[in-house]
């Protein structure tokens, strides 16, 4: 996707909360090198200890997916590294969210293939916990919950999970949410500022005569998209 089609997740999450779109943010996962973006559907797996989980998950992928995986959020390991990076990458996957950290991070900005986690870590697993029934399908982003299909948008302010069937009405409105709001700053910076724009004395009055009155549904009366 072309850089000037990407929409932020911030925009995002202004479009589906507008539209009561059930979404889920997770803000405590960031990506590796800080211009990372990344989107496309989750394809899930829980991680016990052995890298061959991580390669089945891969086999039945399909280009453009996301692996999204959970590891408990655990600190004491890394549990991906450069190996399961470059085959995802090889495999033609968007990239990975790891609900734990990741180790070989030099490697890993070589292989540029982005990696969302909590952060990185030297030391690999030394377990090896019984695989349980549900370790496909299914994973755990701090307190989101993530299936096989769910859409995910992550950028440095965060990971947004929304419902595949979703997708196309959250991203319509996230474009006009951008268009909005760059037409805003561009006027701010041709000398209209964003209290004029938005009515703040208009604001400011309305309220004396309804104390009630908020600015969010103030700027929904003049199509503001500051807030939504």
């Amino acid at each position: 996707m072309a850089d000037n089609d990407a929409v932020s997740t911030a925009n995002l999450f202004d479009a589906a909360f507008a539209l009561g779109a059930p979404y889920q943010l997770v803000t405590s996962l960031h990506p590796l090198d800080p211009g990372w973006r990344l989107q496309g559907p989750a394809r899930c797996v829980r991680h016990f200890g052995s890298v061959d989980i991580f390669l089945e998950t891969i086999d039945v992928s399909a280009p453009g997916e996301i692996l999204v995986i959970d590891n408990d959020g655990r600190d004491d390991e890394g549990c991906i590294g450069d190996l399961v990076v470059i085959e995802a990458w090889a495999a033609k996957l968007a990239g990975i969210v790891v609900w734990g950290r990741h180790r070989d991070s030099m490697d890993l900005r070589r292989i540029g293939l982005p990696v969302f986690s909590r952060g990185s870590c030297a030391a690999g697993p030394t377990r090896l916990d019984p695989r349980s029934r549900d370790a496909f399908g299914q994973a755990r982003l701090d307190s989101a919950i993530v299936h096989d299909g769910d859409w995910i948008t992550a950028d440095e302010d965060g990971v947004l999970v929304l419902q595949a069937d979703d997708v196309a009405s959250v991203r319509r409105r996230a474009l006009e949410i951008r268009a909005k709001e760059a037409a805003q700053a561009d006027s701010v910076r041709n000398g209209t500022s964003l209290r004029e724009q938005l009515g703040l004395d208009e604001f400011r009055q309305a309220r004396e005569r309804d104390p009630e009155l908020t600015f969010r549904q103030h700027l929904g009366r003049r199509g503001g998209a500051i807030e939504v």
